[in-house]
C-alpha cells in the first residue's frame, strides 16, 4: 500500500474542496427534491435519525482519522516506511471495534433513541442507517493512511461515489414508498437507507484501491509495538474526538431541546415536529459554509505536523497563514451571502412547498451568519490539534454546548420567540467558540498571521458583495420571475466578489502557483 503522490498543502485542500462543491451539488440534487417529497414532517424524522447516525459516526471516526494522518505524515517525514504500515494496520482494528459496538448499539436502542428526540415514529429510518456507521468505520483508516501521506485523491473519489449513490438509490426508495401508500416516516427510512448503502459502494472502492496500490519502499526503520502506538492514537484522537462529538451532541440535543420545550408550551408532538422541520431546512444551508472548510483542515493537520516533524518552522508559518486567508475567503461571503438571500435562495431550492421555504428564511438569515463562527472554529481547532492543543477545543466547544443549552431553554421556552430562538442560540453557541479558539491560538501558535490583515480585506468584499446582492434582487425580481433573479443574482455576486477579492490583493501569488497549472492561473489574473 501506498507510493502516492503528495500534494501540497493547498493543492490537497483545493482537491478536496472541489470534492466538497461535487458532493454537495449531488446533496442538493437529493435533499432538494427530497425535501419536496416528504414535505416537513418526513424531513424530521430524516434528520433525527441522521442525527443519531452521526453522534454515534463521530464518536467513531471524527478524531482517530486525524490522529492516524498526523502520525503517519510524521512517519512520512522522517521516512518511517514500517512505522506507518504499522499505524495502518493498529488503527484499522480499532476503527471495526468502534463500528461494530456502534451499529449494534444503534439497532439494539433505536426505540429508546427515537424517544429521547421526542420523535419515536424515526425508530425505522435509526435502523436502516445503523450498518452505515461500521461501513464509514472501515472506510476511516484507510482515509487516514492516504491523508496521512498527502494523497488526498482516494478520499475525494471515495466521497463522490457514496454522494452520488446515496443521491440516487435514497431517493428512489422514498419515492417509491410513499407511491406503494406507506406513511412518510417510513419514506424517510427508506431514503436514509440509501446512506447505508452508499456506504457500502464507498467502502468497495477504497477496498480496490488499497489492492491496486500495494508498493512499499524498502526501509529499515524498526516500528513501534502495537500498544504503543494505540495509546498515541487514543491519546491524540480521543481529545478530538470528545470535541467532535461534542458538536454532534449539541445538535443531538438542540433536537431534543427544542422538541421537548415547544410541546412544553403547548405545541403537539405534530405541531413540533413541523416547527423543527422547517428549521432544518435552513440547516441545509448553515452547514454549507463549513462543509468547504472541513477539507483545509484535513489538509492542514498533516501538512503542519510534517513541518514541525523535521523543524521546518517556515513552512508551518506559510500552511498557517495560508489556512486563515482561506477560510476567510470562503467562509465570508458564504455565510453572509446565505443571510442576506436567505428568503430568495429558499424560494429558489424548494418552489413546492412555498410556506416552508417562507418560514425557514427567517432562520437563515441568522443562521448564514452563525456558519461564519462555524468556519472560524473549523481553522482554529485544526490549528490546536496540529500543534498539540488537542483538549483546548474540547473545553471551548462544552462552554459553547452550555450556552447553546441555556439559550435554547430561555429562547424557544419563551411564546413570544418559540422556534426563532434555536436559530439564536446557536449563533451564540459558535460565535463564543469561535472567540474563544482565536484567543487560545493567539496564546499557542507562534506561526500565526494577525487577525486583522487575514480578514479585513475578505470582510471589505463581502460587505460590498452583500449590498450589490440585496440591490441586484431587487432589480432583477422587477424583469424576471423571482427565482430566476435569486439564481442571477447569486452567479453577479460571486462575480462581483471575485472582482474585489483580486482588486483588493487580497489573494497571494504564493497561493495560487502551489494549486495544479497554478502558475499559468497566477498570470492569467495578473497576480504578482
Amino acid at each position: 500500500m501506498g507510493n502516492p503522490r503528495r500534494q501540497s498543502f493547498l493543492s490537497g485542500a483545493m482537491i478536496l474542496t472541489v470534492t466538497i462543491a461535487v458532493t454537495k451539488f449531488i446533496g442538493a440534487l437529493y435533499k432538494i427534491p427530497l425535501g419536496n417529497l416528504l414535505d416537513s414532517e418526513g424531513m424530521a424524522h430524516f434528520y433525527a435519525a441522521y442525527n443519531v447516525y452521526r453522534l454515534l459516526l463521530t464518536l467513531s471516526t471524527a478524531g482517530l482519522p486525524l490522529a492516524m494522518s498526523r502520525m503517519v505524515s510524521e512517519a512520512e517525514a522522517l521516512g518511517q516506511e514500517n512505522q506507518k504500515h504499522r499505524i495502518f494496520h493498529v488503527a484499522l482494528g480499532l476503527f471495526f471495534t468502534l463500528g461494530a459496538v456502534s451499529t449494534a448499539a444503534m439497532l439494539a436502542l433505536s426505540g429508546p433513541l427515537s424517544a429521547l428526540l421526542h420523535d419515536t415514529l424515526a425508530q425505522s429510518a435509526v435502523q436502516a442507517l445503523a450498518p452505515a456507521v461500521l461501513l464509514v468505520c472501515l472506510m476511516a483508516p484507510i482515509r487516514g493512511f492516504t491523508q496521512g501521506q498527502g494523497n488526498m485523491k482516494p478520499t475525494a473519489a471515495s466521497e463522490i461515489i457514496e454522494s452520488l449513490s446515496k443521491a440516487v438509490i435514497g431517493y428512489f426508495l422514498a419515492w417509491y414508498l410513499l407511491r406503494q401508500g406507506f406513511p412518510r416516516h417510513i419514506a424517510a427510512a427508506g431514503a436514509i437507507g440509501g446512506v447505508t448503502v452508499a456506504t457500502a459502494l464507498a467502502l468497495l472502492a477504497l477496498a480496490f484501491y488499497l489492492l491496486t496500490h500495494r508498493y512499499r519502499r524498502p526501509s529499515a526503520d524498526v516500528p513501534q509495538g502495537r500498544r504503543v502506538i494505540l495509546r498515541r492514537l487514543l491519546r491524540i484522537g480521543v481529545p478530538i474526538t470528545a470535541g467532535a462529538c461534542g458538536m454532534s451532541l449539541i445538535t443531538l440535543l438542540d433536537t431534543s431541546l427544542v422538541l421537548g420545550t415547544l410541546q412544553g408550551t403547548g405545541w403537539s408532538q405534530a405541531e413540533a415536529t413541523a416547527l423543527y422541520g422547517q428549521y432544518t431546512y435552513a440547516l441545509n444551508l448553515f452547514t454549507l459554509p463549513a462543509a468547504f472548510i472541513a477539507p483545509m483542515t484535513i489538509s492542514l493537520i498533516p501538512a503542519i505536523s510534517a513541518a514541525r516533524a523535521r523543524r521546518d518552522t517556515a513552512s508551518a508559518r506559510r500552511h498557517t497563514e495560508a489556512a486563515f486567508r482561506f477560510t476567510a475567503l470562503l467562509g465570508l461571503p458564504l455565510g453572509v451571502g446565505l443571510s442576506v438571500l436567505a428568503r430568495p435562495l429558499l424560494d429558489l431550492l424548494y418552489p413546492d412547498i412555498p410556506q416552508t421555504a417562507a418560514a425557514a428564511a427567517g432562520h437563515l438569515t441568522v443562521l448564514g451568519i452563525a456558519s461564519i463562527f462555524v468556519c472560524i472554529m473549523a481553522l482554529t481547532g485544526g490549528l490546536l490539534q496540529a500543534y498539540g492543543k488537542e483538549d483546548v477545543p474540547l473545553w471551548t466547544l462544552l462552554l459553547g454546548g452550555l450556552t447553546k443549552i441555556i439559550s435554547n431553554y430561555l429562547l424557544v421556552g419563551n411564546p413570544a420567540i418559540g422556534i426563532r430562538g434555536a436559530a439564536y442560540s446557536t449563533l451564540l453557541c459558535y460565535g463564543l467558540i469561535a472567540v474563544l479558539n482565536l484567543i487560545a491560538v493567539a496564546r499557542t501558535v507562534p506561526e500565526r498571521p494577525g487577525y486583522l490583515s487575514a480578514f479585513l480585506r475578505p470582510a471589505a468584499a463581502t460587505a460590498v458583495m452583500a449590498i450589490a446582492a440585496r440591490a441586484l434582487f431587487g432589480l432583477l425580481s422587477r424583469a424576471v420571475s423571482p427565482r430566476g433573479a435569486a439564481a442571477l443574482t447569486v452567479l453577479l455576486a460571486a462575480a462581483v466578489y471575485a472582482v474585489l477579492v483580486l482588486a483588493l490583493g487580497a489573494v497571494r501569488r504564493e497561493d495560487i502557483v502551489s494549486l495544479p497549472n497554478g502558475e499559468r492561473i497566477a498570470d492569467f489574473l495578473h497576480i504578482r
